[in-house]
Order: C-alpha cells, then structure tokens, then sequence
C-alpha cells in the first residue's frame, strides 16, 4: 500500500518544525543547528522547516535566517527539503526574506497569513500571490488564525491553488470540512500542524506533517505514516494514541510549543539551548513532567524511540 496521494508530496512525508539552537548567551548556534538538523534526518525526517513559529521567527533577524538556511542545508543536503519560514505582516519585508532565503540555498519556502492587521481576504490573495511571483520556490501556505488572526478561507485557498508554485498548505485551521474542500478539489498538498491530527489528515488524504514534537521524538511520528502506508491501520492507530500525552504536554498545557520542545531536548542532552525573550523557559515542574511523559512513550510497546536518551546523539558527523 502507498502514501494515500497519487503523486509524491512535494516537500516530503514526514516534517519537522525545527527549534533553532541558541548558546547559553543568545546566539545563533550554528554548529548545533547542523548537527540537530543530521540527527533529525537521520531519525526520518524527510523535510526540515526553519524559521516558523518553532523556530522563533519573531526574535531571529533576516541575516539570521539566511545563515540558518546555509548551514542545515549543507548539513543534510540532498536528504531533506530545506523549507524557510519567511511569513511576515508586510509583503515587501516577505518578499525581501523569499528572496533571501532562496539565495541560501533553501528549497521551498513557507508564508505565513499576514498577521495582525487582519487584512480582507482579497488582500490575503493579494500577498500570497506577490511572493508566488517574486521567488522562483514552491510555496507552501501556512493557515494559522489563531495566531494570525485571519484565517484562508477554502474559497481563497481554492483560487491560489491555481498558481504553479502554491503546492502545499501547513494547515492549522481547525477546519477538517474545509480542508477537505480543498483537497477534493486541488492538488494542493496538505500537511497537518497539528500533532494531535497526524493519523486524521493523513488518512482522508493528506500528504503528511510538519511537527513541532518531531524535535524530540522523529521516528515515533514517522511510524504512525509508516504504519498506515503499509496498510496497518491498527498500529497506525496505536502509535498516534500512544504519543497523544506527550502530545499534550507539549502543544496543550499552556506552554508554547517552542518552550516544551527545547526544555525536553536539553533534558535529553540536544542541541536547543535557551529560549529568547518574551518567552521564558519551562519550570523545573513542567520539564519533570515531559521527561516523564517521553520516557513512557520511549518504555511504551512498539515504541521506536532509542533505548536511552544519550544515543539520540551521534558520536561524530
């Protein structure tokens, strides 16, 4: 049994939302960025996405973002596609990071709904469709309103499938009729942002994820695909259930999902580091409760996390 779409997706299966590493002092951790982003690989992520709301977008700057891109795409090569978040509220600046980041060497790009000014939907086309023309990238639409606050209605979602380089959709509306509206009618790919929704998009016809808890557990989520692909519908199911309290912890106490990520790594001993402000880094209590939660799921049947965490980590390059 194959993927349930027709054609291969276009940014890969099986994605993560990665954090972007810092030092303990604030600075972009270039070194560690390469070697998470070489273990990420190595662990079944076929698709890497840097600089979204994971990555901490807001308080990277574009040069930032550029030396990202350059320095995850020459670690993984030709094994993952390199998307870059270059989402703004002002087109200009978007167009201006689309550029930027297609220069670094990334391989698709993904745009944000212009947030905070809650511009019209003719508008939100508008934008969308100047960044398509600008960079010479696939675009894949990022659909989050409850951050944006101005969501793509299916009805401007179906007009900007009809661009060449609008393929794919990270899709966090909340809206599984919608979603599936479009994708009845398009061959835009849809990739769920919501780890909760992994099995569920998949199954009526999604192309795969892009995952926040990827960062900490890549080859537990890349078995629920797996699973299904291979006509176990059973141990896809199990498999999504039995990261469900991870899951929660991570994307549903209250903690933004870029906190939960790198207090868990550096529990793990991965590359992270801290968070930059406004945001803060998890307590000792919450962090107690990911561990937990992690080494269930590692200790878990069927489980395809490592044997203990310190062998997440590659002795050399």
């Amino acid at each position: 049994m194959t993927s349930p779409s027709s054609t291969p997706p276009p940014l890969g299966r099986a994605l993560c939302a990665m954090v972007t590493p810092f030092t303990d002092d604030g600075l972009l951790d270039l070194d560690g960025a390469q070697l998470f982003a070489d273990r990420l690989v190595a662990d079944g992520c076929d698709g890497l996405v840097l600089s979204g709301t994971t990555g901490e977008s807001p308080t990277t700057s574009d040069s930032e973002k550029a030396a990202l891109v350059r320095a995850v795409a020459e670690a993984v090569g030709d094994r993952a596609s390199i998307v870059a978040g270059v989402g703004s509220y002002a087109t200009r600046h978007t167009v201006e990071m689309a550029l930027a980041a297609e220069k670094a060497g990334a391989d698709a790009l993904l745009v944000v709904t212009p947030y905070y000014s809650k511009p019209p939907q003719d508008a939100v086309e508008a934008h969308f469709l100047e960044v398509a023309d600008a960079s010479g990238l696939p675009l894949a639409l990022y659909d989050i309103p409850g951050r944006t606050g101005t969501r793509i209605e299916p009805e401007t979602m179906l007009r900007l499938a009809e661009h060449p380089r609008i393929v794919a959709v990270k899709d966090c509306a909340y809206d599984l009729m919608g979603t599936q509206k479009v994708l009845s009618r398009t061959d835009l790919a849809y990739y769920t942002g919501c780890d909760e929704f992994i099995l569920a998009l998949y199954a009526v016809g999604g192309a795969g994820y892009i995952s926040t808890v990827a960062n900490v557990v890549p080859r537990q989520l890349r078995s629920i695909i797996d699973a299904f692909d291979a006509g176990d519908t059973a141990q896809a199911r199990q498999l999504q259930q039995q990261a469900m309290e991870l899951i929660e912890l991570m994307m549903g106490s209250g903690l933004p999902g870029t906190v939960t990520s790198k207090a868990l790594l550096g529990a793990l001993g991965l590359p992270g580091g801290p968070v930059r402000a406004p945001l803060r880094p998890a307590g000792r209590e919450a962090t107690d409760e990911l561990t937990a939660a992690y080494e269930a799921l590692r200790q878990a049947p069927g489980s395809s996390l490592s044997p203990r965490p310190g062998s997440l980590l590659p002795s050399s390059r």
